[in-house]
């Protein structure tokens, strides 16, 4: 069962599209209006929906049913039941494949990206993806020390190129995306100027990091962070951090040519 069927139910509420993620991504793909893009691991489809607003066809592909179902509909997303490994289009179906803070959740990244090379034409793969190893380790990761500890099981953004690259037969650019202090879309460090939206368990429930951790090690995180915001002291060890406007966490763009 894909563990966004049990983990996803309440996605949409807080995994809201962030605009300057969505220009980034139609700047990369450079493509004209009415192009077919490939959207792996669509999730609830708020980036298949923004494209879709912006003239783009969209062939959204989900393996959880419970995160399509919360999808608003539009007449130029198409959805489709499926994994990365196993794509359920035709050869050469599409102008352009994205992937959005999704590849982590594959489980044989050759295979996927061999898909992509399968069904794309001869158009761009763009994908969001992270790698801890370029992060400032910030506050964050003080009290929930498991999510540093996680994210370091993730391929390093080396590997994930040469994946890429072996797969596809396409040229890599890594494009570093500093997180803006205002982001919409709240997965997992999105929120490093806004510590008390850790305290919202939907706000967690949208992080699968948080959704998939010891339940009782997350708490233990919320319960010191909510008590050393209440006393000042969170502000007092972290609070220059309120001077910064944007910072890089280990997010990038991987444009493949």
């Amino acid at each position: 069962m894909p563990i966004y069927n049990s983990i996803g139910q309440q996605y949409s509420q807080t995994r809201i599209p962030d605009v300057r993620i969505i220009d980034k991504l139609i700047d990369l793909l450079n493509l004209p209006k009415g192009s077919v893009i490939a959207d792996i691991g669509a999730g609830t489809g708020g980036y298949s929906l923004a494209l879709a607003n912006q003239g783009f066809f969209v062939h959204a592909v989900e393996p959880s049913v419970v995160m399509q179902k919360q999808a608003v509909e539009h007449l130029q997303v198409k959805w489709f039941t499926g994994y990365a490994e196993n794509l359920p289009l035709p050869d050469k179906s599409v102008d352009a494949v994205v992937s959005i803070l999704a590849i982590h959740h594959f489980t044989h990244l050759e295979k996927a990206f061999q898909e992509m090379y399968r069904v794309i034409r001869d158009g761009t793969i763009v994908l969001l993806t992270f790698d801890i190893r370029f992060a400032q380790k910030i506050w964050l990761y003080d009290y929930f020390p498991f999510l540093w500890e996680d994210a370091l099981r993730f391929l390093p953004l080396s590997e994930q190129i040469n994946f890429i690259q072996n797969n596809t037969k396409r040229c890599v650019e890594v494009i570093p995306f500093l997180l803006p202090h205002d982001l919409s879309d709240l997965f997992a460090a999105a929120a490093w100027r806004k510590p008390e939206l850790y305290l919202q368990p939907e706000v967690r429930a949208g992080i699968s990091s948080f959704a998939l951790a010891n339940q009782d090690l997350v708490e233990q995180g919320v319960q010191l962070l909510k008590a050393d915001l209440s006393s000042g002291e969170w502000t007092k060890i972290y609070g220059d951090i309120h001077n910064l406007t944007e910072i890089d966490l280990g997010y990038r763009f991987i444009c493949a040519t």
